[in-house]
């Protein structure tokens, strides 16, 4: 009971020292102009190019893949990458020189050509079938070297 007589009197002391803490007085802070500012709107997704396969040319009696023919499958492969569920077949075809047995095989071997670069710049296998019509139909009959080709037909 002594410390509890002795505890109020040390209780009044600290209140009347301390005191109540003085109020402070806060001043206003200027104000900021307030700026409009347009923000222009996003487009959603980019816009993709036209869908535009490129035909090849081959030399006579030849399934090799050209300079001018390597840079068209290149283009080709880059759009097939843009638009991933379209599906290609690849048509070989040739001009009338030669067997039509023989040109059913050239026109074979230069789709395949053409689908095994494709293949090699990353385009999915079973987005690629191939078909050779030989010299069944040609692109212009008096022009002989262009249909000595392949076609990128979307299925």
């Amino acid at each position: 009971m002594r410390y509890f007589k002795l505890a109020i009197p040390l209780f009044l002391i600290l209140v009347v020292f301390m005191g109540c803490p003085k109020k402070q007085v806060i001043e206003p802070v200027e104000e900021i102009p307030y700026e409009e500012v347009e923000i222009p709107e996003l487009p959603e997704e980019p816009e993709k190019p036209d869908f535009v396969l490129e035909r090849i040319f081959f030399d006579f009696d030849k399934s090799d893949i050209k300079a001018d023919a390597a840079e068209s499958l290149r283009k080709n492969a880059a759009m097939l990458e843009l638009y991933s569920d379209v599906r290609v077949n690849i048509e070989g075809h040739c001009c009338e020189i030669g067997t039509a047995e023989y040109n059913l095989a050239l026109g074979e071997r230069r789709t395949k050509a053409a689908r095994d670069y494709l293949l090699m710049l990353g385009t999915a296998p079973d987005r690629l079938t191939t078909v050779s019509y030989g010299e069944e139909k040609p692109l212009d009959p008096t022009n002989l070297e262009r249909n000595r080709r392949c076609e990128f037909m979307v299925k």
